[in-house]
């Protein structure tokens, strides 16, 4: 009777926790693209860049892309993306109040374009890419790259399969 009750119990608890994990909400792409936005956004430095750069736009987008796009004062532009699947390492070079982040994919992911150079517009493709920050703690950046983890390791999303049939 014992050894009945005991596995009665150990089924009731282990249905009972997947119940509850059925109705949790695992964290989603969003969820971390607006985290990486804010944190960016909110440590980017302008002082690193300000005597070239005229102003810089980045964002880190619902669908998964990280674009980053400088305008210079002489009107040259550079353009940087990448998709954050591709994400494969992170490096920070500087000291808690000033420093570079280098982002590497796992291959030349990176988008690179320029416009209005002197040397004529490039397109090309990278494996990194920098963004200056300022006033990074080092949990900041830990929780940065597990962001990054986590959306390398999601299921990619499901995509409508569309049957083209031949006509013979």
């Amino acid at each position: 009777m014992k050894k009945f009750t005991l596995c009665l119990k150990i089924s009731l608890i282990s249905a009972f926790c997947m119940f509850l994990c059925a109705f949790s909400d695992p964290a989603s792409l969003e969820q971390y693209t607006s985290f990486l936005q804010k944190s960016l956004t909110d440590h980017y430095d302008t002082g690193q860049e300000s005597n070239q750069v005229k102003r810089y736009e980045l964002n880190v987008t619902n669908n998964g892309f990280c674009r980053y796009k400088r305008y210079f004062n002489s009107g040259k532009t550079e353009y940087f993306a990448f998709k954050l699947s591709k994400f494969k390492d992170m490096d920070y070079y500087g000291t808690t109040n000033s420093g570079k982040l280098y982002i590497h994919t796992k291959g030349d992911d990176v988008i690179v374009q320029t416009y209005k150079d002197r040397g004529g517009d490039v397109d090309s493709m990278a494996t990194q890419i920098i963004i200056p920050l300022k006033n990074m703690e080092a949990e900041e950046l830990n929780l940065i790259r597990d962001n990054l983890d986590k959306i390398v390791k999601l299921p990619p999303a499901e995509t409508p399969r569309v049957e083209v049939k031949s006509e013979d």
